[in-house]
């Protein structure tokens, strides 16, 4: 059996632009790109925490070290700039496989610097 699991995140990214009338996709900084686990043109979702909108797109490569984050084409309808999204990218693998299995999670400061890196979420408490 394949299970899907959450394979990579960028956690409380910043929209940098939203353009419109550019080919529809998210460019994602590729220093980013690389420390999240994603590859280009790879789909996303995109949870958008500052008005509800989740949607699916895709990875394009934006400049290494700009901090970019920029929703293009229809998806730049689902947000403003500043807002605050989580961008995920999930993967399927057998049982066997996700028993071993740790994602990249990247943990972003509102300037889209890295804040930290792990591969585990805490056990939430009440």
């Amino acid at each position: 059996m394949q299970i899907t699991l959450l394979k990579g995140k960028l956690h409380m990214a910043s929209v940098t632009q939203a353009e419109l009338w550019y080919d529809g996709s998210c460019a994602i900084d590729k220093d980013l790109v690389e420390l999240a686990g994603f590859r280009e043109f790879e789909q996303i979702d995109i949870y958008n925490v500052d008005n509800g909108e989740r949607f699916h797109t895709y990875v394009i490569l934006a400049e290494s070290g700009s901090g970019t984050i920029s929703m293009n084409g229809a998806a730049a309808r689902k947000v403003q700039v500043g807002d605050r999204v989580i961008i995920a990218a999930y993967g399927q693998m057998n049982e066997a496989e996700a028993d071993t299995f740790n994602p990249k999670l990247v943990y972003l400061n509102k300037d889209n610097s890295v804040e930290r890196t792990t591969n585990t979420i805490p056990v939430q408490k009440d």
